[in-house]
């Protein structure tokens, strides 16, 4: 693995200063109590430093790009064990990540609940899912035979990725994650006509 150089780490060290800083602030005063200069000045940087390293504003200081998660659903699909379903491989993935996850460490725990407490920062965090739906798609296309531009494979991949967005503010987010999994699985089960 090749070695940062000295810019690529003073880059990192600040972005995670911005990160360290808006999470402190935001869990202290709130997110709508917290301006950008007041996180800047937190973490010693100036407002212009602050936006060239998170040119998306506050609600982007506490997130990673977003790339990671997309390599792991992917790696969920393609690696499951035989037998598996991509739907099962999914929901096991999901589960142990996010608001989904019951064995966190206390400051991600921290951040986990202020994200999912504070409208914009969710919104963000949507933003963040969704952009993985082609990776997601070409995955669960190479996995059934099936081309990633199909309607229901893209639709399959915008519903999973829907899921922490939709299931990860309820009182057990866990259960409302395998009830979208259950009816994702098996379909929407129509009631009987009325006699």
């Amino acid at each position: 693995m090749p070695t940062m150089g000295r810019r690529e780490r003073r880059k990192a060290q600040t972005r995670q200063a911005l990160s360290q800083a808006a999470l402190r602030l935001f869990s202290e005063r709130g997110y709508d109590g917290v301006t950008v200069a007041q996180i800047a000045d937190e973490a010693d940087v100036s407002i212009a430093t602050l936006f060239a390293h998170v040119p998306d504003g506050k609600e982007a200081l506490i997130f990673d790009d977003g790339a990671e998660r997309h390599v792991w659903l992917s790696a969920a699909v393609r690696e499951r064990p035989p037998g598996q379903t991509v739907l099962q491989a999914l929901r096991r993935c999901m589960a142990a990540r996010g608001p989904f996850a019951t064995d966190l460490p206390p400051e991600q725990r921290r951040k986990r609940d202020l994200i999912v407490a504070t409208p914009a920062l969710r919104e963000y965090s949507r933003k963040l899912w969704i952009a993985g739906e082609q990776p997601l798609a070409e995955a669960i296309a190479g996995a059934s035979g099936r081309d990633p531009a199909d309607m229901t494979v893209r639709a399959l991949a915008r519903y999973v990725l829907e899921i922490p967005e939709l299931a990860g503010a309820e009182p057990d987010p866990s259960a409302a994650l395998n009830a979208v999994f259950d009816l994702l699985e098996s379909g929407w089960p129509e009631p009987p006509p009325p006699a």
